[in-house]
């Protein structure tokens, strides 16, 4: 005869085993290599707009005004 209590610790222990078992199913990973996950990765915020290349100004016009300077300097003391 099966006692209350070993009916009962079966089917904990079952529960275990069943609780395990998804457990291990969420570690599995869609990706075979850190290559492909890298690479989805990078094509998802590409897509999002993330890697957009802003082109900054300040340089440019940074140049232009010592290149301004200098000429005025050159021209100031060239007289």
């Amino acid at each position: 005869m099966d006692s209350p209590r070993r009916r009962n610790s079966q089917s904990a222990l079952m529960s275990l085993e069943a609780a395990a078992a998804s457990a291990r199913g969420g570690f599995g990973c869609m990706f075979s290599t850190s290559e492909e996950f890298e690479m989805a990765l990078i094509t998802e915020r590409r897509a999002q707009g993330r890697y957009d290349q802003r082109r900054m100004r300040w340089p440019a016009i940074l140049f232009i005004g010592c290149a301004l300077m200098i000429a005025g300097t050159v021209l100031l003391f060239s007289r």
